[in-house]
């Protein structure tokens, strides 16, 4: 039988350097340090300093950016999970976008508020600098800088909803939404965005909208003007890009991204990209099912498949293209 035998706490000099000399009262005391040499060190001309309720840097000066994200993030993960672990909150908005790395948000310096996720149930208040934000679903956490950050698209999700609440501040809404989806390093998709933003009840809002359907459209084009170039290198005749399919009387049935007429086929590009709400995804979904209900062979493309295989994309539209639609209606396409 194998024994886990467990490895010991950090001391506190392993502790400070790991934190940049940010601690808590707690791990002092867990190290033996008592509570009167705290406040002895903490008092003016003393070599330590309070950053924040019973969070304290071990050395005198002002602390530098990365200091006062630690001080942040250990006062809101305070009596979490487990003491001496992050799980209990994560930065998020835009100090986390700055730790991220994004250029179009003020770089770390000029930060002046850190907002920390914390779950629902923790019993906490905004401290100096640091806004506490609850959330009810899990922490997700990303190591920054060895700093516990939100993913890319709950951070965009958060720093919108603080600019947003300014009116007349001149918020980079498009900028960053376009770097969140195009650093590789960020891992983030458009889809994570348009759910983070509608779950924060953002995605209505003028603004945000406005900036978030332009993102849609653009990605969109991208993958369907790729994806026609490619055609144009494949066995295949040209096709109509975009038109709007009607019956002989005038119903309207679909707008598929590309068709080809002359044999009942139709291809629908990354459909979920045109949709914020739930309504705007039923209406898309419904011309889907009309095309099919009528005979048309409607194949389905994502970007992401697209990019990573299009020999593949390839044959699946030939092969649709050589079967064609079954019965398909007599259509104006427009």
């Amino acid at each position: 039988m194998n024994y886990r035998i467990p490895s010991p706490p950090p001391s506190l000099e392993e502790l400070a350097k790991r934190q940049q000399n940010v601690v808590t009262a707690s791990q002092l005391r867990a190290r033996g340090v008592p509570g009167r040499i705290v406040t002895e060190h903490c008092r003016r001309g003393g070599p330590w300093q309070r950053l924040l309720p019973r969070v304290y840097l071990l050395q005198s000066g002002e602390p530098t950016p990365e200091q006062r994200m630690w001080a942040a993030l250990l006062y809101a993960a305070q009596n979490g999970r487990e003491e001496g672990r992050r799980e209990g909150a994560v930065i998020t908005g835009a100090a986390a976008l700055a730790l991220y790395g994004f250029a179009t948000v003020p770089r770390l310096p000029a930060v002046t508020g850190v907002d920390v996720l914390v779950p629902r149930q923790r019993r906490l208040k905004d401290a100096g600098e640091v806004r506490i934000r609850r959330t009810g679903r899990e922490l997700e956490a990303r190591s920054v800088h060895g700093l516990a950050c939100a993913p890319v698209a709950r951070a965009v999700a958060d720093a919108l909803l603080e600019w947003t609440a300014q009116p007349a501040a001149a918020a980079p809404l498009r900028a960053v939404l376009r770097e969140a989806v195009s650093r590789p390093e960020s891992r983030c998709t458009v889809r994570e965005l348009v759910t983070e933003l509608a779950e924060c009840g953002l995605a209505d809002e003028p603004r945000v909208r406005a900036a978030l359907d332009e993102l849609l459209a653009s990605e969109r084009d991208f993958t369907i003007a790729e994806l026609g170039r490619l055609v144009s290198g494949w066995p295949l005749p040209a096709a109509l890009r975009s038109p709007e399919l009607r019956m002989r009387g005038g119903t309207y049935i679909a707008v598929p991204d590309l068709y080809w007429p002359e044999r009942g086929v139709a291809v629908e590009v990354d459909s979920e990209l045109r949709c914020v709400s739930e309504g705007e995804a039923a209406w898309v979904r419904g011309g889907q099912h009309r095309m099919e209900y009528l005979g048309i062979r409607v194949v389905y493309v994502s970007g992401a498949r697209l990019a990573a295989d299009p020999q593949a994309v390839g044959e699946e539209l030939r092969e649709a293209y050589r079967a064609g639609g079954t019965d398909v209606v007599e259509l104006l396409a427009i």
